[in-house]
């Protein structure tokens, strides 16, 4: 009971302060004259500045020892998870900002749950923060050049402008906590303690600001959405894991693959969705993949951990 409620403490948090902000949205909203969403694009900085910070020169050897993997990683990643979201846009026919909230979260990168999910899965764990590295570093150029293909008929994108707003949360950030990693090495197990936490606190934040500022659209096709998260999800898994394989990769890395694949940084489509002054409606999908990615990836760590890896 203790491992379980440990494992989905953080998802239960999110979950309790998602559903205070739902209640309560006029806190979340503004603190006196300042408005709280004002927050987002800082937390995500924060939050990448953290992601820095456990990254290293060495990350990246694996892309010399294992090329074919991490690119399959990568290439899938960003293949199939801009295509989920697209035709989940088009199927399930959400209003333009909620369509495009729904293939801004496929177009992001992976996030760091998925090496956690890797770990506990007895995956590639070093493939996993290769892949999750790269993908991130990407993302300045893909994700909005991604979002200028399959989105613009939904909303209009400033591709420029939004390459300019991701590298701003992305690279400066990553560059300073990667000096800050290589300066201050001797202290990583206290900055290893320390980050993570307020990371974790910044995406309770976050999600609390979107979910109240655009709790009507919740109310009104929560449920679909949601749904929509679910397929977009274990779709991702399924289709990285298969994926994987048909590259006759080994047992260990489809593992990870399905990860790295199927689990979206949430957070950078948050901040995406604030500068774009969208948050309550772009910003919608990316604040429900969090939660629901956390659960799913627990579910399958936790059941791949107890089977055997099979031989390719």
């Amino acid at each position: 009971m203790k491992s379980f409620l440990d494992r989905f403490s953080f998802t239960l948090l999110i979950f309790l302060s998602a559903g205070l902000a739902m209640a309560f949205p006029q806190y979340f909203l503004k603190f006196g004259d300042f408005e709280l969403k004002g927050l987002i694009v800082p937390l995500i900085q924060i939050i990448m500045f953290g992601m820095g910070t456990t990254m290293s020169v060495s990350d990246f050897t694996l892309v010399l020892k294992s090329p074919k993997a991490v690119i399959v990683g990568v290439v899938f990643h960003f293949v199939i998870m801009p295509l989920i979201g697209f035709s989940l846009a088009n199927i399930f026919n959400f209003s333009g900002e909620i369509a495009a909230g729904v293939i801004l979260i496929g177009c992001s990168p992976s996030g760091l749950a998925s090496n956690v999910m890797a770990y506990i899965a007895k995956a590639n764990v070093a493939l996993s923060v290769t892949v999750t590295s790269i993908s991130t570093l990407l993302a300045p150029f893909f994700t909005p050049m991604l979002m200028k293909l399959l989105a613009n008929n939904f909303i209009e994108i400033d591709l420029s402008t939004m390459m300019m707003d991701v590298a701003k949360m992305v690279f400066l950030p990553i560059l300073f906590g990667l000096l800050v990693n290589k300066i201050f090495y001797k202290y990583k197990h206290i900055i290893d303690q320390f980050l993570p936490k307020l990371s974790m606190a910044g995406i309770v934040v976050i999600i609390c600001i979107i979910t109240a500022a655009g709790r009507k659209s919740i109310l009104e096709i929560g449920f679909l959405l949601f749904f929509s998260t679910l397929i977009h999800n274990l779709l991702g898994y399924s289709l990285g894991f298969y994926c994987a394989k048909l590259f006759n990769l080994k047992e260990q890395d489809c593992r990870t693959i399905a990860f790295e694949v199927g689990m979206q940084n949430g957070g950078l489509a948050s901040g995406i969705a604030a500068k774009m002054g969208k948050i309550a409606t772009v910003g919608l999908a990316a604040a429900l993949f969090g939660p629901v990615m956390n659960i799913t990836g627990s579910v399958l760590a936790t059941y791949w951990s107890k089977r055997p890896i099979e031989k390719v």
